[in-house]
């Protein structure tokens, strides 16, 4: 099954909660939670009091991807606020911290993901594969919201999903930046079950229309 993470960066801060169940009625199945430090990538979006104000207001999945430096500092608040899921990029930190970060986001029993930038190569996930819930492929650089998907990403999320069957693994195949419902074929031919999209959905007037076709159907 495909499922489609409307990313809230897009979103209607004024009105967030009613933003996610607007999307939750329109057949979403996760809300993407991107959170900026403005050190790891050039912007700074939101955290942890956010996180725990939207997680009152619904109970939908919250996958909440830490574009933040040194994350094992911050995971534990991030699943006490009520993330389900708790997603770090590799290049964040050293091989023993991201190992870190996972083991403790695993110990409070919230779901682990890991996360490439473009410019990472593929193999840089293998020491954490058979270890985590979710791996997420950033087919745009990390930090704003409306870029350009990156085609040239395919053949990592081909890689990915041959290594995910090869080993016998369940875990997602996650893409985020700039899907679309011209993009999301090319997502879902290459293997990803998980898209990741934002403005593709919440600056559409039927947001259900937007997420069907961003799904193929």
């Amino acid at each position: 099954m495909i499922k489609i993470a409307p990313s809230i960066l897009s979103a209607d801060f004024a009105r967030l909660g009613q933003e996610v169940e607007d999307i939750r009625a329109a057949g979403a199945d996760y809300v993407h939670f991107d959170v900026m430090d403005g050190a790891f990538v050039p912007n700074i979006s939101m955290g942890i009091p956010v996180l725990a104000s939207l997680r009152k207001a619904t109970d939908m999945f919250l996958d909440a991807h830490l574009m933040v430096d040194r994350p094992v500092r911050y995971v534990e608040q991030f699943c006490n606020a009520g993330a389900d899921l708790v997603n770090v990029h590799v290049e964040a930190d050293t091989p023993e911290n991201i190992s870190a970060a996972l083991e403790k986001v695993r110990a409070l029993g919230v779901k682990t993901g890991v996360t490439l930038k473009p410019g990472t190569p593929t193999e840089a996930l293998l020491p954490w594969l058979d270890q985590v819930d979710l791996v997420l492929v950033m087919t745009v650089e990390p930090g704003f919201g409306g870029q350009r998907f990156m085609a040239d990403m395919l053949p990592k999320i081909r890689s990915l999903r041959g290594w995910i069957e090869e080993r016998g693994l369940k875990c997602e195949l996650e893409v985020d930046g700039g899907v679309d419902a011209e993009t999301a074929p090319l997502c879902i031919e290459a293997g990803a079950n998980v898209l990741v999209a934002g403005s593709a959905v919440f600056r559409k007037a039927d947001r259900a229309a937007a997420i069907r076709a961003i799904r193929g159907f």
